[in-house]
């Protein structure tokens, strides 16, 4: 997974409009269709669902599953210390968003979603923003108000949901950098730096986590 990852994030040219669409694509085709050894969400909402009947139990276990994922991932990439810093921040960061993707994909398609559906994909995205979510809605002019479970949920125009997703991609550019800052204090050192990275991923996914099963309640079909 984090060789097929670390690939997927390479840098696409173009300015930072491009850059934030490119992001998007690949979290959406790593993260929610799969590609390669990484398997999609529908497999993964497949699996838990097979080990737990109940959708909430299938639910919880996907949580915890990724939650342990993304933990190792944040500790593999902080092992190495300032030398392999340049490369291991971005992949980790890059990383942790897609298997954030890929689990709040999972809770949906448990729920009764169907994330081929562009709506649900946006929603997806949504989940990782936080409270941004409500800025990137009224910027391309969508209500706010029950803001995801409504996006999930409704006919959107395709142009305004590739402004939606773009708007996505612009703030998680933005944290890229800003969580890039914040980590390289504690990464400079060998295993405290993993250490540490392992703990905070797990801590910022557990709150999207928590997030994405607030805004997607089980449907009709769940």
């Amino acid at each position: 997974m984090t060789n097929d990852v670390q690939e997927t994030a390479a840098p696409a040219p173009g300015g930072v409009e491009g850059r934030a669409a490119d992001l998007v694509q690949r979290l959406l085709a790593v993260g929610i269709d799969g590609r390669g050894p990484f398997d999609s969400a529908a497999e993964v909402a497949r699996a838990a669902r097979q080990r737990h009947p109940d959708t909430e139990a299938a639910v919880s276990a996907v949580v915890r599953q990724h939650t342990r994922l993304v933990a190792g991932n944040g500790f593999v990439t902080g092992l190495g210390g300032l030398l392999t810093m340049p490369v291991a921040l971005p992949a980790n960061v890059f990383g942790f968003h897609v298997l954030a993707v890929r689990a709040v994909a999972a809770i949906a398609e448990l729920r009764g979603y169907d994330t081929s559906r562009p709506e649900v994909r946006s929603t997806v995205l949504l989940t990782l923003v936080g409270a941004d979510a409500t800025d990137v809605l009224k910027s391309v002019g969508l209500p706010t108000g029950n803001r995801l479970t409504r996006l999930a949920t409704s006919r959107v125009p395709r142009p305004a949901l590739m402004l939606l997703n773009k708007g996505v991609g612009f703030r998680l550019l933005t944290r890229f950098g800003t969580t890039t800052l914040v980590r390289v204090p504690t990464r400079a050192l060998p295993v405290v730096g993993g250490a540490v990275g392992g703990a905070v991923d797990a801590v910022m996914f557990r709150r999207i986590a928590a997030a994405a099963q607030d805004a997607l309640p089980p449907t009709a079909r769940g």
